[in-house]
C-alpha cells in the first residue's frame, strides 16, 4: 500500500541520518581521546574523514532507497506523504533541523531535478527546535558566590573528565581569576545571579581543546573561552582565558578548520553559543562544529532571504580576472560566487576536475586561519532580472555548461561561494594612494605570515601573486586561489643552477631543466617584490622566503612527524608570556 510504503521510506532515510549521526558523534569521542593522548596525526585524520561522512551516508541511503522503491512510479503525492511521515518520526527526536536536511539531499539524490518542487522538500523548518530537552544539559553551571571563585573555575575542569591530567591546575585557576579582575570589576562586584555557565564538552582541533562558556553577573554576561594545551612538561595547562569579542570570533572563523565535539543536541549547542558569539549567523556556528551541511543549508536560506530584500544586480567581481575561476558577486551581499572555467588558458595545466580535487584538498585541510573555506552548491536558482548582461555574457562566453535557464531564473549548475574580501594586490594600491604607510607595512607582514602558516601545515600555495590573497575585516590576509595549491612536502625546492655559459643569464627562456613540482624560491623576488617600499618590508621580516633551504627545512620537519602549534589568538595573552606557568616553550608560527 502506498501509505506503509510512504511510512517505510521515511523511515528507511531516518535510519540512514541517525546513522550519520551517531558516526559524527564517534569521531568527537574518538577526537577527545586522541586530545588526551597527544595523538595529533589521529586528530588530524578524524578532521579530514568526517569531512566525507555526510555525503557518503547520503549516497548510501539513496542507493538503498532506490533499490527497495520504484519510487519512478509514484507521483508527487506519494513524496509528499513520505515527507508528512518523516516529520512524524521527528518529534521526539533530538536532531531534527540537521534530520530535515538530510532527507533534502536524500531527496535531491532519488528525483531528478525536473520531479521535485519545494513542497516535497523542507525549504523551511518543520519542527521546532527551541525546547528540545536533552538528556544531559549543553552547559553546566558553577556558583562563585556559594563555592568561591577558585572552587567554582576548579570545578569547571574537573568536570571535563580528561583522562590526562593538569601540570598545576591550582596555578592556571589562579592565572585565569586574575586576568578576569584585570579585565572588569564589574564581575567581582557579585549580584545573587553571579554564575559560570561551560559547555560539558571541549571543542577540539588541531593540538588544542577549548573550553566555552559565560559568566553571568547581574545584567552583564561575559563570553570566554580557554584554550587547554599540552604543556612542555607533559600535563595539561590552560595557555590563556579568551575575553574580547574580537578572538573568541577569530576561534570560529570562516578561514579556520571545522571544530569537533561532542554534541546530542546541536541547536542546544548552537543556540547557547550565540549568546556567547551574537555576531556569528547559525549558518557559520552549524559549520564550525561540524555540521557544515545544515550550516550550507541555513546559509541558502539567508542568501534567498536576502535576495527578497535586496534590489541590486548580480555583477562580475572587481579586480583582476582569473585564469580559472570567473567570479561574480551581488554588492549587498558579502560573499562571491566562483565558477571554473569551461577553458582554462596557458599557463595553467589544470582541467575542471583537478581544480576541484584542489578545493577539497582545502576542505579537508586544516585551514589554520589563512585559507578560506568555501561553500560548493549544484543547480543553483538566481533570478534571471537580477544578472546584468554583461555577467551573462562573460558566463556563456567563458564558463557555458555551467548554465541553463530555467523560467525566469539562470541555473548556475556547479558554484563555489566564498566571503568577500579585498584582494592584497588592490589593498596595498588603495594604502599606497593614500599614503597609509603603516596599513602597507602591516598587509605584508601579514602576507609573509599566511605563507609560513601555509608552509607550517604542509601546504604550499602555488601561485603567490597578491591578487590571490584577500585581507578581512580584520586586516588578516587570506589566501583563497587553490588551483596551484600542493602539499608542501610534494614540492621540490632547490636553488637556480649556476650559470654554464656567460651569456645564460641573458637568454629569453630558462636554460636548465624545470620538472612539474621543482619551485625555486629565489624566483619570488622578481615577480613579487617590484615596488621598493613592498620589498623593503618583505626582506626585514620574510627574506627567509627566498631561500630554498627554508622550504626544505619545513619539509623535513613535515617528513619527520612534527605537527606544528597554531594559536589562534595573540601571542602576548598566553599566561607563559606573563610569567603565570610553564605553558609551550616551542617557537612554531604564531597565527
Amino acid at each position: 500500500m502506498p501509505e506503509h510504503n510512504a511510512q517505510s521510506l521515511a523511515s528507511q532515510i531516518l535510519n540512514g541520518f541517525n546513522r550519520h549521526y551517531a558516526r559524527f558523534r564517534e569521531c568527537a569521542r574518538a577526537a577527545k581521546i586522541a586530545f588526551e593522548e597527544a595523538d595529533w596525526p589521529q586528530i588530524q585524520r578524524l578532521s579530514a574523514e568526517r569531512i566525507a561522512f555526510y555525503d557518503e551516508r547520503v549516497r548510501e541511503t539513496a542507493q538503498s532507497v532506490k533499490q527497495a522503491h520504484d519510487v519512478s512510479q509514484e507521483g508527487e503525492d506519494f513524496w509528499q506523504s513520505v515527507k508528512t511521515e518523516y516529520v512524524e518520526l521527528l518529534m521526539d527526536h533530538h536532531q531534527p533541523e540537521c534530520a530535515e536536511t538530510f532527507f533534502n539531499s536524500v531527496s535531491t539524490k532519488v528525483l531528478d531535478r525536473e520531479y521535485f518542487n519545494n513542497d516535497m522538500l523542507f525549504v523551511r523548518p518543520v519542527i521546532s527546535t527551541e525546547y528540545i530537552d536533552s538528556e544531559s544539559a549543553t552547559y553546566n553551571s558553577y556558583y562563585p558566590n556559594r563555592d568561591g571563585w577558585p572552587a567554582a573555575v576548579m570545578a569547571m575542569f574537573n568536570d571535563l573528565g580528561l583522562r590526562r591530567p593538569f601540570t598545576n591546575l591550582a596555578r592556571d585557576v589562579d592565572a585565569i581569576i586574575q586576568r578576569l579582575s584585570e579585565a572588569t570589576e564589574n564581575m567581582f562586584d557579585a549580584k545573587p545571579n553571579l554564575q559560570i555557565q561551560a559547555v560539558r564538552s571541549l571543542f577540539y582541533r588541531n593540538k588544542g581543546g577549548y573550553l566555552l562558556g559565560k559568566i553571568i553577573n547581574g545584567h552583564y554576561e561575559y563570553p570566554f573561552a580557554i584554550p587547554i594545551l599540552h604543556d612542555a612538561e607533559g600535563g595539561l595547562c590552560a595557555d590563556t582565558i579568551l575575553l574580547d569579542g574580537r578572538h573568541l570570533g577569530s576561534l570560529f572563523s570562516f578561514n579556520r578548520a571545522y571544530f569537533m565535539i561532542d554534541c546530542e543536541v546541536p541547536s542546544a549547542l548552537v543556540q547557547f553559543l550565540q549568546t556567547v558569539l551574537p555576531q556569528k549567523p547559525k549558518a557559520e556556528l552549524y559549520s564550525m562544529i561540524g555540521l557544515q551541511k545544515h550550516g550550507k543549508a541555513l546559509f541558502y536560506r539567508d542568501f534567498k532571504h536576502h535576495q527578497k530584500h535586496s534590489t541590486d544586480d548580480f555583477i562580475l567581481a572587481p579586480g583582476i580576472k582569473g585564469l580559472v575561476m570567473l567570479v561574480f558577486t551581488l554588492p549587498s551581499y558579502p560573499y562571491v560566487f566562483k565558477l571554473i572555467k569551461d577553458v582554462i588558458s596557458p599557463p595553467k595545466e589544470v582541467d575542471k576536475e583537478l581544480v576541484e580535487k584542489k578545493y577539497q584538498l582545502v576542505k579537508r585541510h586544516d585551514r589554520v586561519g589563512r585559507m578560506a573555506d568555501t561553500l560548493e552548491f549544484s543547480n543553483v536558482a538566481f533570478p534571471r532580472a537580477r544578472f546584468t548582461q554583461d555577467l551573462i555574457d562573460e558566463i556563456a562566453k567563458l564558463a557555458p555548461t555551467e548554465l541553463a535557464y530555467e523560467g525566469d531564473n539562470i541555473i548556475i549548475k556547479h558554484v563555489y561561494i566564498e566571503r568577500r574580501m579585498m584582494p592584497l594586490n588592490m589593498y596595498l594600491h588603495d594604502a599606497s594612494i593614500r599614503e597609509d604607510k603603516q596599513r602597507k607595512d602591516n598587509a605584508v607582514i601579514e602576507y609573509g605570515n599566511a605563507i609560513k602558516d601555509m608552509v607550517a601545515a604542509n601546504i604550499f600555495p602555488g601561485d603567490m601573486l597578491f591578487k590571490n590573497f584577500g585581507v578581512t575585516r580584520g586586516g588578516r590576509v587570506v589566501f583563497y586561489d587553490y588551483d596551484e595549491i600542493e602539499y608542501l612536502t610534494d614540492c621540490k625546492f632547490r636553488p637556480i643552477p649556476k650559470s654554464r655559459y656567460d651569456d645564460d643569464d641573458m637568454l629569453g627562456e630558462v636554460w636548465y631543466s624545470v620538472d612539474k613540482y621543482d619551485v625555486f624560491p629565489e624566483e619570488f623576488e622578481k615577480f613579487l617584490l617590484t615596488d621598493p617600499e613592498i620589498k623593503a618590508v618583505f626582506m626585514r621580516y620574510h627574506a627567509d622566503l627566498l631561500d630554498w633551504k627554508y622550504w626544505q627545512s619545513h619539509q623535513e620537519r613535515i617528513r619527520a612527524g612534527h605537527i606544528e602549534d597554531f594559536y589562534p589568538y595573540p601571542h602576548h595573552l598566553r599566561f607563559v608570556e606573563r610569567g603565570y606557568g610553564a605553558g609551550h616553550t616551542t617557537t612554531e608560527t604564531i597565527s
